[in-house]
């Protein structure tokens, strides 16, 4: 047996959160991680907006998926594995109030600091290097990764396609949370989780989604990553 296969079959009973899973990144990763068959928690500021979330999730699929909508604070406490999908203007005050329930837990950040001007996107200068650096300062007490920045949530939302070919890069200091994360995505159809790396090489992964979204604008496409030679 590959590792590859074995690595796809880990995490069976993790439960995981998404903070900011109210938003359309959010709900397309909780969607399919629903559908893989994890139980899943859909986190936002407002316990009423994320049932509201979870209940169309629920209700728009044939088969049976277990999504509940939390709070923010709730779902991180509750979690397994914390995915983080919040906009960025509120991403450290979001991480620094939830310090104390996300600890010991890994954190997957995939929060992608850009701005828009007429011009397009362009990524923004983080002081701490990338946003996942960020989280890793602010939470201490968690294993940072970071992973799921350049998954198009259309595609991730979209009944209709049932594999996302691309391959997910996944960066971190714990080897065994990265693992864990690089299964994590294979519950996706399609998807193949990739090492990347430290958090210090964040900052690039989190830019070249302003690359991407130059790509899927001049191609109308939703453009995705393979990293060859694997």
């Amino acid at each position: 047996m590959s590792e590859h296969d074995t690595d796809t079959r880990q995490g069976a009973d993790t439960t995981i959160a998404v903070l900011g899973g109210t938003g359309d990144q959010g709900r397309g990763l909780a969607r399919r991680f629903a559908l893989s068959g994890l139980t899943v928690l859909v986190g936002s500021r407002s316990a009423e907006r994320a049932a509201g979330v979870a209940e169309g999730l629920v209700e728009a699929e044939s088969t049976r998926v277990d999504v509940r909508g939390l709070a923010n604070t709730d779902a991180a406490e509750r979690a397994d594995v914390v995915i983080v999908a919040v906009p960025w203007e509120g991403h450290r005050e979001l991480l620094v109030s939830l310090a104390d329930r996300l600890a010991g837990k890994i954190v997957v950040d995939c929060v992608n600091p850009l701005g828009f001007d007429k011009k397009g996107p362009f990524a923004l200068d983080v002081p701490e290097g990338s946003a996942a650096q960020q989280a890793a300062e602010v939470l201490p007490g968690s294993r940072v990764t970071a992973a799921f920045h350049h998954v198009s949530a259309k595609l991730l939302l979209d009944p209709e396609v049932e594999r996302i070919d691309l391959d997910v890069l996944v960066l971190g200091e714990d080897r065994e949370a990265t693992d864990t994360v690089r299964a994590l995505a294979e519950r996706i159809p399609g998807v193949r989780g990739v090492f990347g790396g430290r958090l210090r090489n964040a900052h690039q992964v989190e830019a070249l989604t302003a690359n991407l979204i130059a790509v899927n604008r001049r191609y109308k496409t939703h453009a995705g990553l393979r990293i060859t030679g694997l």
